[in-house]
């Protein structure tokens, strides 16, 4: 028998789950670093213009809070499609271009 308008089962994905939980740290850390570094260095710091922009309509903490949320909510989006190995790769952007920097700037340019 087959059931009609039932999605088919999918196995669970070690490495999919893995690119998903790492994929949130680096979003949170990239939230927290970039809190940092605005309220140590000014918001004139930050390299992205539509967080820049979001931040002076909001606020540090309000548009951090967002613009991590929503990319969160995308990555989740992008691992329950099962197109796991997006997610590894914006993981490793993000460790690359956001988190790496933030630590260098913080912890050994101070």
């Amino acid at each position: 028998m087959v059931n009609v308008g039932t999605a088919p089962a999918t196995e669970r994905s070690r490495f999919g789950d893995a690119a998903l939980l790492l994929f949130l740290l680096a979003q949170a850390c990239d939230g927290v670093l970039t809190y940092v570094g605005v309220t140590t260095y000014g918001p004139q710091i930050e390299g992205n213009p539509l967080i820049s922009w979001l931040m002076a309509v909001m606020g540090e903490g309000p548009a951090l809070t967002a613009a991590k949320l929503t990319a969160a909510g995308f990555g989740i989006i992008l691992h329950l499609s099962a197109v796991h190995n997006i997610v590894a790769l914006l993981t490793a952007f993000y460790l690359v271009a956001a988190v790496a920097p933030w630590i260098t700037i913080l912890f050994f340019l101070t």
